[in-house]
């Protein structure tokens, strides 16, 4: 078996020290102020629900993945402390 330098180099790099990280977009999570509205919203765009998860009253997870994509959104009750609506620029 070869050993982690050899196999580094035999995958392109130039230098065993440094290696390349193959990273993908997985998950984000949208604060929504209508959980229901939202999920309706996705499903009819023709996202797939992958989960809809409620414990309790005060805790609900929805997470859907558009068509092709390997990366979901996730969004529901409680799942953020993040405010309803698009983000903010942080200056």
């Amino acid at each position: 078996m070869a050993n982690l330098k050899d196999e580094i180099r035999s995958n392109g790099s130039q230098d065993a020290s440094v290696a390349g990280v193959d990273m993908k977009f997985e998950l984000v999570v949208i604060p929504v102020s209508d959980v229901d509205r939202a999920k309706e919203f996705l499903r009819q765009a023709g996202w797939r629900l992958d989960a809809d998860f409620a414990a309790g009253d005060d805790y609900r997870v929805i997470q859907f993945t558009p068509p092709g994509s390997g990366g979901s959104v996730i969004f529901g009750k409680n799942v953020t402390t993040a405010a309803p609506g698009p983000p903010r620029a942080c200056i």
